[in-house]
Formats: C-alpha cells, sequence, structure tokens
C-alpha cells in the first residue's frame, strides 16, 4: 500500500514507514527505527528505500527485503514504464509541458540543495567542502570524478569531524549470518569491479546497461536526487537517449509515489523496452540491498568508530556539492532559457518550500504552466 501511497520523497518516506512500522504494527521500537534511518543516511544509495528494505530484513530476512523493496517500488516502477512508452515517438523536446516538466526539475533540485544544505553544511568548513565539491564536480565532468570527491570529502571528514560527540548507542537485531552478509558485500564490491571489465569485452547492450545502472546506484551519497548528474553522464552521451527526455522523465518521476531510483525505470523502458526497465531497475536497487543487508550486522561495531562517522560527515557535505552542481548543469542550462523560465520556476519553488504543496501538485502545475508559456511564446 505504501508504494501506491508515498508521495513526497525521502524524508516523507521515512514518515511513513515510521507510522506504518513503528506507531501502528509496532514492528520496530523508536531507538531501533532510528538506528536504521541513521545507517542508511551513511549508505550510498536510496536512503529511503534502504530503510524499507531494513524493515523487511528485520521481520524476514532476506526474503523479506525483497518482497519489501518489491511492496514500495513497483507501482512507480510501472507508472513511469507507460510514461515512456507514451513520449516515445513523439518529439517532446518541443513540448511545452514537456518543458514545464524540465522546470519542475530545476525547482525540486533546488528544493534539495535548500534542505539539505541547512542540514548537512551548517559550519564554515562543511561548506567549503561542498562549494570545492561543486566546482569540482562543473569543471572535471567524468565518470571518475563523483568517486574522487567522495573519497577526497571523506577524507577530509576524518581529519575536521573524527572527535565529533557520539550520541547513545542502541543495538539493532538483524536475523541474517555475518558470513551471509559477508557475501553480500563480496558481491557489491566484485559486480562493481568485474562489470566494467567485462563491458568492453562482452559488448553486449544488456551488460552495458546493467552496468551503467549498477554503477550509478553504488557510487551515489544522498538519495535520489544526487543520481541524476551520474546518470546523465551514463545515458545521454552515450546516445541511450535525448538530453530532452532525459529531463522529461526526471520530471515525471516527481509525480509518482514511490523511490525516485525508479527513475532507471523509465530509462530503460525508453532504451530497450520492458526488459530494459526491469534490468535497469534490478541494477540501480541491487548495490542499495546488498549494502544494507551486508553491513546490518556490523552497524553497532562500525558506528562506534569515530573516524568513519567523521568521513560520513565530510561526505554529506559533499553531496551538497554535487548536488548543487546537478542544479546548474544539466537542469538550469537546458531549462531557463528565458526570464519567463525563470519567474516561473521561482514560483513553483515557492510553492514547494514555503507553501509545502505535495510534488505531483506541482509537477502538474508546471505541466501546466509549461503549456502555456509555449503558446505564449
Amino acid at each position: 500500500m505504501l508504494g501506491l501511497t508515498s508521495f513526497g520523497g525521502p524524508i516523507a518516506h521515512l514518515g511513513y514507514f515510521h507510522d506504518e512500522y513503528v506507531r501502528r504494527r509496532q514492528w520496530m521500537d523508536e531507538r531501533s527505527y532510528a538506528d536504521l534511518v541513521a545507517l542508511c543516511q551513511l549508505l550510498p544509495g536510496p536512503a529511503s528505500s534502504q530503510v524499507g528494505m531494513g524493515i523487511g530484513l528485520v521481520r524476514g530476512g532476506l526474503l523479506g527485503g525483497v518482497v519489501a523493496w518489491i511492496g514500495f517500488t513497483l507501482p512507480s516502477v510501472i507508472m513511469l514504464m507507460l510514461f515512456a512508452f507514451l513520449i516515445q515517438g513523439l518529439d517532446v523536446g518541443n513540448a511545452g509541458w514537456i518543458h514545464g516538466l524540465k522546470l519542475v526539475a530545476v525547482a525540486i533540485v533546488a528544493q534539495a540543495v535548500w534542505s539539505m544544505g541547512q542540514k548537512l553544511t551548517p559550519d564554515r568548513s562543511r561548506a567549503t567542502i561542498a562549494i570545492i565539491a561543486m566546482a569540482t564536480a562543473l569543471l572535471w565532468q567524468t565518470a571518475l570524478s563523483q568517486i574522487v570527491i567522495i573519497l577526497a570529502a571523506g577524507i577530509m571528514g576524518i581529519l575536521l569531524y573524527q572527535r565529533t560527540e557520539q550520541s547513545m548507542i542502541t543495538d539493532v537485531i538483524i536475523p541474517i549470518r555475518r558470513s551471509v552478509a559477508i557475501i553480500c558485500l563480496m558481491l557489491f564490491f566484485g559486480l562493481l569491479i568485474i562489470l566494467p571489465i567485462l563491458r568492453p569485452i562482452v559488448n553486449a547492450d544488456g551488460l552495458s546497461l546493467f552496468d551503467s545502472f549498477y554503477r550509478s546506484g553504488s557510487l551515489v551519497f544522498g538519495g535520489g536526487h544526487v543520481v541524476l548528474p551520474m546518470l546523465e553522464r551514463e545515458v545521454v552521451p552515450t546516445g541511450w537517449i535525448t538530453k530532452a527526455d532525459f529531463l522529461a522523465g526526471y520530471g515525471a518521476a516527481q509525480a509518482v509515489p514511490g523511490p525516485l531510483f525508479t527513475f532507471a525505470s523509465y530509462l530503460g523502458a525508453m532504451k530497450s523496452g520492458v526488459s530494459g526497465a526491469l534490468l535497469a531497475t534490478v541494477a540501480i536497487f541491487l548495490p542499495a540491498f546488498l549494502l544494507i543487508a551486508g553491513t546490518l550486522p556490523f552497524w553497532n561495531t562500525i558506528r562506534k568508530n569515530r573516524k568513519m562517522q567523521g568521513a560520513f560527515i565530510g561526505i554529506n557535505a559533499a553531496v551538497v556539492g554535487i548536488l548543487l552542481a546537478a542544479l546548474y548543469h544539466p537542469l538550469w542550462t537546458t531549462a531557463i532559457l528565458t526570464p519567463v523560465d525563470f519567474a516561473f520556476t521561482s514560483l513553483l519553488f515557492l510553492l514547494l518550500v514555503f507553501w509545502k504543496l505535495p510534488p505531483w501538485v506541482v509537477v502538474v502545475a508546471g505541466a501546466v504552466g509549461g503549456t502555456i508559456i509555449g503558446m505564449l511564446s
């Protein structure tokens, strides 16, 4: 049911999970849920999806984690696949409503920068890390750049924040043996290393698709919005999808419930139909599943290490900078073409941040407004 009703993005998803599984069903206590959320915020991948997987893992082991992921993800996968089939063959680049969706994407990512920046860069040193990360991401646009930025930010975090005071530690009990967890972690790193090596040797479309989305899901900190620049570099320069179609799908992904990472379902469908959508969806979520299943049994030990805590503080600051870079390019440079575009996007930002309207309402408003702007221009 949550897969059909969980509008509002990752923070809202965490609220839905808390209401359903902590308050109503009492599957977890408050402290265990808070510990699970903290772990998922620190791991690469979609935090809200990982929390859902984690709840399933706690209740039913590996099978429970898979079932929880399917229930939360499948509705938005189906919706975005249908959207992809709807716009295929259409000249979406010149459609007014598509331009409106591009403006919505700018407003929503600006909202993410606004909210994450307040939380993750509250002081001078973290703001500096964010700006350096932003400049690096803009000036060095390669698949390797984001990895280097994350690693460098982690080192800076260790140097600056390893003395951060720890809050009270509460153990999380998970029905997964440590041997199984180690296998999951080995699979995570093994696929991350092997897939890029096999890709040029095998030269198969399916393997290339799986590698691109698996790598994107493996190396993204900060959740759905931050995956945008990495996915854009994987699918637009390769010719798999046009930039107009890419931004149209990203705007549409804001209007459906569930995790933003199902944007991969749309991209896969645009590339290779139903099979491409399913392959891309599994590939982008698989790293998150392997990491949460592989890390939970060791979490109580890991989070007591102050160096690791400091590293994650630095990484979270860099995430804000990477997202700010994505706000400028490809979003701003592609969508904001006239003063009218800027004015309308500012209005959409106002509705999201200060009027706090649901994202799907803002998406509809953006599509209608884009159509009107197109008719008047």
